[in-house]
């Protein structure tokens, strides 16, 4: 496919990486209102740039991936799949859930494929844990814990991320959604939330810099902590079964080593595990872009689609809500958009 590549920062260079070390595709254009970032990035490519975007789709590309922040994804996206190409768009999908759906709509309605960015789908170990939940290792999952975290930066409270107009919320929307995504994609569907947000550290009210959910579903607890003051990385995901459990820690890298266990139910004193670790480069972004080709080409829904991408933000939304008002948000009693209301089983 030709691709255009919108957005020049970090994960525009790492989708441009994972899509050159595949070999199959090949980016035609680089855009990013940042000229000279856009100009670097399209040199390593060896493809023209433009801080145009709407210069970018013009090129009647196959693919379009947009690496920018929140606020300009859903314009960029509807622009994409009104010209007919399909679009990997990094999450979150858009700054609301109505929105997201109505791309959703859009991308059903000129039969292209849209897929949200959760490369968390694609690391190792999670990968692993999914298998064995598949398996039927775990037999029913009736229990997720979900904690993952950043110290911040110098600085941080200038960053994009902690503008509300840009970014659509805090913690909850930069590193919550993908927790959510997880949630969703080992357990039930959730029909309640219950919820807390505070700001404990950096000067960005009104967004949060902590946010803590509990999360119901049909027979399907979890509880969810995301946090921009953790101070040492940290992803920690557990998976609990009627006959087991799984613990997922760590993404390489400056969260530690990429580790999964898996521990069956058992009535002696001892516990018999598996533990596989898993070193060297990160390479979730690789198989994100063979999940996404591999969509187009069998004509299917992508895991991580624009449908997933939309239920995780239903369910931000929720927490926000749940956290604002002080009770409980029942998700059954909302109306459905009509692209959530004739979902399939997602893959």
């Amino acid at each position: 496919m030709n691709v255009a590549l919108v957005g020049a920062g970090r994960q525009g260079m790492r989708r441009l990486q994972a899509i050159q070390d595949l070999g199959e595709d090949e980016v035609v254009i680089v855009a990013d209102r940042d000229g000279d970032a856009a100009r670097v990035l399209a040199r390593r490519a060896g493809c023209r740039w433009t801080s145009d975007w709407h210069e970018a789709l013009e090129t009647e590309a196959d693919a379009v991936v947009i690496c920018v922040p929140p606020d300009a994804h859903a314009d960029i996206t509807l622009q994409a799949l009104r010209t007919g190409s399909h679009v990997l768009c990094e999450k979150p999908l858009a700054m609301t859930a109505a929105t997201a759906w109505s791309l959703v709509a859009e991308a059903e309605r000129a039969g292209r494929i849209l897929k949200c960015g959760f490369n968390y789908r694609h690391h190792a170990a999670i990968v692993q844990a999914r298998a064995w939940v598949t398996e039927g290792r775990l037999g029913s999952v009736v229990l997720l814990r979900g904690r993952h975290g950043t110290g911040g930066r110098p600085h941080f409270e200038r960053e994009w991320r902690t503008q509300l107009d840009r970014s659509g919320g805090g913690v909850l929307m930069d590193q919550g959604v993908h927790v959510l995504d997880l949630f969703q994609w080992f357990g039930n569907p959730f029909t309640q939330v219950v919820a807390c947000t505070v700001t404990c550290y950096w000067p960005v009210a009104p967004v949060e810099d902590n946010a803590f959910a509990i999360l119901r579903g049909n027979d399907l607890l979890a509880s969810l902590h995301v946090s921009w003051t953790q101070w040492k990385n940290l992803f920690s995901l557990d998976i609990i079964g009627s006959h087991g459990c799984i613990s997922v820690e760590g993404l390489g890298g400056s969260y530690g080593v990429e580790r999964v266990v898996y521990r069956p139910q058992v009535t002696g004193p001892f516990q018999e595990q598996d533990v596989i670790e898993f070193r060297g480069p990160d390479m979730s972004w690789h198989g994100e872009w063979r999940e996404f080709t591999t969509a187009i080409g069998l004509e299917r829904e992508p895991s991580g689609s624009g449908r997933d991408g939309a239920e995780a933000l239903v369910l931000a939304e929720a927490i926000y809500e749940s956290a604002r008002a002080g009770r409980t948000v029942h998700l059954d009693d909302r109306p459905l958009p009509v692209a959530r209301s004739a979902r399939g089983d997602a893959t």
